[in-house]
């Protein structure tokens, strides 16, 4: 469900390295040519009452599909893994599983009653570099507690303001958009939250501090390329990545290519992250969205002081 989205793509790879097959898709747009690349026999459709249609008769007849990978827009998740449940099938969904927390207890009661699976891609806990950064901290004095500055800017034009993405009701804003699965990684190393600070949400950008159980985090999400660093920006680059603890920058960039199969991999071994494991992330990135920015104030990321930029459109 969502064929048509960024990350489709990275889900038919997977499905198709994993030596499955895509027998259905649904998505009212039908810009889907890439699914030629992977699945040309694929059954497509645009609305979803058709797509619904199709697999109803095809679970009567005893060809019924196996998992319902989810790739739609952020707000479309809970209702699309709740239809998964119905049809009697494993569902895959891409970050965040729900905008709010609360929405997870009714996921996990559907789940019980289906006798389903409900699983997530939390792709940056298979990442090598992760990996090796939660074994020093695992492995680290009693006791220590990292300071770190995370800085992720991934350049996004006018177009962003006007989809889906850009309606904080319905992506869940930036924090949730792009920085989830950040989020996730921080709190799987680094343990529970004991403070969570916001010092700028704007609609392009949102900086704060959280505290973790084992670190101190000042972090840094932007879409807009006047925030980058003058030394990329030169360049013509338009993402920069910057994961510094204690002085050392640990270099996450490269390697995200084939996340998604190694997360499909597991997930069809039955070694998937679900609910349980997404629940965290999910809620600090609910308690930012929902947080009073307090402004330049206290420890905050030296790039939140960057001149603040009108919304393109005018709205707030």
């Amino acid at each position: 469900m969502g064929a048509a989205g960024y990350i489709a793509p990275r889900h038919f790879k997977a499905i198709k390295e994993t030596g499955n097959n895509l027998l259905a898709a649904v998505d009212p747009f039908d810009s889907v040519g890439i699914m030629d690349s992977f699945f040309p026999e694929c059954s497509f459709f645009k609305e979803f009452e058709l797509f619904d249609r199709h697999l109803s008769k095809a679970k009567e007849e005893g060809r019924g599909v196996d998992y319902l990978s989810v790739c739609s827009p952020d707000y479309m998740h809970d209702a699309h893994i709740r239809y998964g449940l119905k049809l009697g099938v494993n569902v895959i969904s891409e970050k965040p599983l729900v905008l709010n927390p609360w929405n997870l207890d009714a996921l996990e009661k559907a789940e019980k009653e289906s006798g389903k699976r409900v699983f997530t891609i939390l792709q940056l806990r298979y990442h090598q570099s992760i990996l090796a950064l939660k074994k020093m901290v695992d492995e680290g004095p009693a006791g220590k507690v990292y300071d770190m500055d995370l800085t992720y800017i991934t350049s996004r034009g006018n177009w962003f303001f006007t989809s889906w993405k850009g309606d904080v009701h319905r992506s869940g804003g930036i924090a949730t958009n792009i920085g989830i699965h950040f989020y996730d990684m921080l709190y799987w190393i680094f343990g529970e939250v004991k403070k969570n600070v916001v010092h700028v949400s704007t609609h392009d950008r949102v900086a704060g501090f959280i505290e973790f159980e084992k670190a101190r985090v000042r972090y840094f999400l932007s879409i807009n390329d006047a925030t980058l660093p003058e030394e990329i920006s030169s360049k013509g680059q338009r993402i920069y990545r910057s994961f510094n603890i204690g002085g050392q920058e640990i270099e996450f960039t490269d390697g995200f290519a084939d996340l998604h199969t190694v997360s499909y991999q597991n997930i069809l071994k039955g070694e998937g992250f679900g609910i349980t494991e997404a629940r965290k992330s999910i809620q600090i990135v609910y308690d930012i969205r929902n947080a009073s920015p307090v402004g330049l104030k206290g420890d905050y990321h030296p790039f939140a002081a960057k001149e603040l930029a009108p919304h393109p459109f005018g709205w707030r």
